[in-house]
């Protein structure tokens, strides 16, 4: 089981981020996953135009995508774009949230996005991620979210990191269900940390990368090209790669 993960195009009229976005498309063409995940920031300025080449893309792949929103994005622009029953919602019914069963290994996306807010909160969704994380007898999940959840030492980024991160682990660490790991995006860089005792991660983005700035007066130089991650799950063993095109 292959599971891509792109996050963070940020496509609009003023920028080549969809031609960026091709990049990744041909690459994954040699792969070909079994499932496309795209953890938010789909584009900038609630460009709706940009959702339609997106989905015009994505439906000539042999594949089937996933899509979470970010902080940029525009959800009720994102509904009329792409069909409503794509996304489970949760008691808020706002929220874009997904399941996803393919291959022995159960696909959860958390909707972290807050309206008009650049960071993130899973607070009003814990209950609804406490129900898919209940069944015993259920195969290993991999959850999916925009805003990171452990802190990635850059200071403006960690400003708007997800809220609820206290309580979401206690959740996290009594949940009976297998949690294999929690890959996020926001941040415009690959990064891997922990949290709740399962390995986390930050997917690189599409659009050009922040630096690897911890706050010093001087900061390094960027030019990364577009990024992705490729989740391997295969006879009970999972990895994931950090991808460059």
């Amino acid at each position: 089981m292959l599971i891509a993960q792109v996050s963070d195009i940020h496509a609009s009229t003023e920028n080549d981020h969809l031609f960026r976005f091709d990049q990744v498309l041909n690459w994954l063409a040699h792969l070909q996953p079994d499932v496309l995940v795209l953890t938010g920031d789909l584009t900038d300025g609630h460009w709706q135009e940009g959702y339609k080449q997106i989905a015009d893309r994505l439906n000539q792949q042999n594949y089937p995508s996933l899509i979470l929103p970010g902080n940029s994005d525009d959800r009720s622009l994102m509904r009329s774009v792409w069909d409503e029953n794509r996304w489970a919602h949760d008691a808020q019914r706002e929220a874009l949230h997904l399941i996803h069963n393919t291959g022995g290994i159960r696909l959860i996306g958390l909707d972290s996005t807050i309206d008009y807010k650049d960071y993130g909160s899973v607070t009003d969704h814990l209950e609804w991620l406490d129900n898919q994380l209940s069944d015993t007898g259920g195969p290993p999940s991999l959850l999916f979210m925009h805003h990171h959840v452990f802190a990635s030492g850059i200071p403006t980024l960690d400003e708007t990191m997800c809220r609820g991160l206290t309580e979401m682990e206690d959740l996290i660490r009594r949940a009976p269900a297998r949690l294999l790991a929690i890959s996020t995006g926001h941040v415009h860089r690959p990064i891997a940390g922990m949290f709740a005792g399962v390995p986390a991660y930050i997917c690189g983005s599409v659009c050009p990368a922040n630096p690897v700035w911890f706050g010093a007066v001087n900061v390094p130089p960027a030019n990364d090209p577009p990024a992705l991650m490729i989740h391997r799950y295969v006879s009970n063993s999972f990895t994931s790669h950090h991808v460059c095109v």
